[in-house]
């Protein structure tokens, strides 16, 4: 029988046809997503940096309006206004009208809203474009820092961050709150951001937002806050880079993360995008090709299959009919299918073993009666030894006077005839020779009594079948040779297992001497024997019977027993193949 079927060795060949090809397209497709994801990576990135140049434009664009503020004649002379009482006359108030207009001006000269104020410190007083107010020197002391300051502000539900830049005159001066001669301040807001940020993401990208560690998120009108709150999780557990391509997962997805650094600000630019999206065309060419190779397994997976039914079933169907009709399974018939080469050979090799079989069945039923006749020879030999113990016994009680032992084992051997005389059967079930075996047992036990048993069988064995008095002589041989010749033993187990496969065991175990391996193995090379005086025909019968019913692997084994004396097991299997073959051939007959 070949160990692989011509499907099998087919199908095997396509698949290593086809690795070589999925794992060079495999290399191939990595190679390209990789070349891809950096490109898309680099080219993302620049967007960014040419999106964060225009923002720190206007933001450096935004910062140059106090230095040219400065240099103003209108505030120039601003600056060196003194009032008495508090009150501008009406030159000084035409001034601070100029300085007004300027200011609206310069404001509205960018996209950007912004808004500039004018402090004089020697006045006490901060020009805006629609106010002239008085102000806290000590306030504005605190406001004063170099470079840009971010605040948080709200205005209504909406959270902003708020921008400012202050312009000192002269430069470098201690306390510029208190004796600086002009101050400029230029304030905008974190909205103005966010308009470039919508429209920057309106031109391709997927939700930019700015970031700060100290400060927060700037986001676009209609970022993903859970989204990006996530993102910023997972940024968070290392230093962000001044500019770089990072790849981030986030529930398992995937995600392309460009940042870049504005020194202006010290805030981050950043985009994220999900690879799905990148490699949306990678993967549709990825599906296309991977069903191409499934459809092309599966036209080859029908054609070996077609192959297969066609040639090797019925080639495998010959193989296993001469298999079993060599092993003298005459039952044997193959089913002939369609009108082919093989149907023919199919229906020849029926004709032929119907020929074989009328042959064989005439000596084969001769064999199963010499058999069967056999196994009543045996089983007859059995009452006569049983037999002559019973009546030693009788006579060794009559002697000591032990009337109640006598009728004992009187009532014990007319229940012996009653069950032997009625054996017409050749199989009984197990759980009448064990009664049998227990009223051997009492008795045995009425002369020593120190003798005890346990009979520990599970109830599916007591429903098996056996062979009369088959069990019987294992006990009383233990009680013969394992508790009569030792005086301080007594114990007698019978206890038994069906085993998954139909195998059975049964144990007959004793306290008593019990043998070594030298004379179990003598044991074992007597009851292979013919039967001799020397062997004795209990076990020998027992052994053969087995054997007969059952198998050759069936029979009496022997091993030490946990007790400390020595454990005589029948083993034999519930569904032997020969019974099989007999039952079928009866059937057939």
């Amino acid at each position: 029988m070949p160990r692989a079927n011509l499907f099998a060795k087919m199908m095997l060949i396509l698949t290593l046809m086809w690795i070589p090809v999925a794992l060079l397209y495999g290399y191939s497709n990595k190679t390209t997503t990789d070349v891809l994801r950096a490109e898309l990576g680099e080219s993302n990135r620049n967007q960014l940096a040419f999106f964060q140049s225009q923002v720190n434009t206007n933001i450096e664009m935004l910062a140059s309006w106090p230095n040219l503020l400065i240099h103003d004649p209108d505030i120039e002379s601003f600056r060196k206004l003194y009032t008495n009482g508090g009150y501008f006359n009406l030159d000084e108030i035409n001034l601070v009208k100029r300085i007004q207009n300027k200011l609206s001006i310069q404001e509205s000269s960018s996209n950007w809203k912004s808004r500039l104020h004018l402090y004089s410190p020697s006045l006490r007083r901060v020009v805006s474009e629609n106010d002239a107010r008085a102000y806290d020197p000590a306030l504005l002391q605190a406001m004063i820092k170099p470079g840009w300051q971010v605040t948080r502000a709200k205005e209504g539900n909406e959270e902003i961050f708020l921008f400012s830049w202050f312009t000192v005159a002269p430069y470098g001066i201690a306390d510029p709150a208190l004796k600086a001669e002009t101050i400029v301040e230029l304030e905008f807001d974190s909205r103005n951001i966010q308009n470039m940020l919508d429209k920057f993401k309106d031109d391709g990208r997927h939700d930019p937002f700015y970031y700060r560690e100290d400060m927060g998120v700037i986001y676009n009108r209609t970022s993903d806050h859970d989204l990006t709150g996530k993102m910023m999780q997972k940024l968070n557990v290392s230093p962000l880079p001044e500019s770089d391509n990072l790849t981030v997962n986030i529930d398992g997805e995937p995600y392309m993360v460009s940042i870049v650094l504005s020194k202006e600000t010290g805030w981050y630019l950043i985009d994220y995008m999900p690879m799905a999206d990148m490699l949306a065309p990678i993967r549709k060419s990825n599906l296309l090709f991977y069903f191409s190779i499934l459809t092309l397994l599966v036209m080859g997976s029908v054609a070996a299959y077609l192959l297969y039914v066609q040639v090797q079933i019925p080639i495998r169907q010959l193989i296993r009919g001469f298999q079993r009709l060599q092993q003298e399974d005459y039952s044997v018939r193959i089913k002939p299918k369609g009108r082919n080469e093989f149907s023919f050979l199919s229906e020849r090799f029926n004709q032929m073993v119907d020929k074989i079989q009328n042959l064989f069945e005439h000596v084969y039923l001769e064999q199963l009666h010499v058999k069967e006749a056999r196994l009543k020879q045996l089983q007859s030999q059995i009452n006569p030894h049983f037999f002559y113990n019973c009546l030693s016994f009788v006579t060794s009680m009559a002697k000591l006077g032990r009337m109640d032992a006598v009728v004992a084992m009187s009532h014990s051997l007319s229940r012996y005839y009653r069950y032997t005389t009625r054996q017409e059967r050749e199989l009984v079930p197990l759980k009448e020779e064990v009664e049998f075996v227990r009223h051997y047992l009492e008795i045995q036990k009425m002369r020593m009594s120190r003798l005890d048993y346990v009979i520990e069988l599970p109830e599916d064995l007591l429903d098996l079948y056996v062979s009369p008095l088959i069990l019987q002589p294992l006990v009383e041989n233990a009680v013969i040779h394992g508790i009569e010749p030792h005086a301080e033993s007594g114990l007698i187990r019978i206890s038994g297992e069906l085993g998954e496969d139909g195998t059975v065991i049964i144990r007959v175990e004793d306290n008593g001497g019990g043998l070594d391996e030298v004379g179990r193995e003598k044991l074992k090379r007597r009851l292979a024997e013919p039967m001799s005086e020397e062997t004795g025909c209990g076990l020998w019968n027992v052994n053969q019977r087995l054997q007969l019913r059952s198998a050759k692997e069936a029979g009496v084994r022997t091993e030490d027993s946990p007790l400390g004396g020595l454990t005589v097991m029948l083993v034999w299997n519930e569904h032997p193949k020969d019974d099989r073959d007999e039952e079928t051939l009866r059937h057939s007959i």
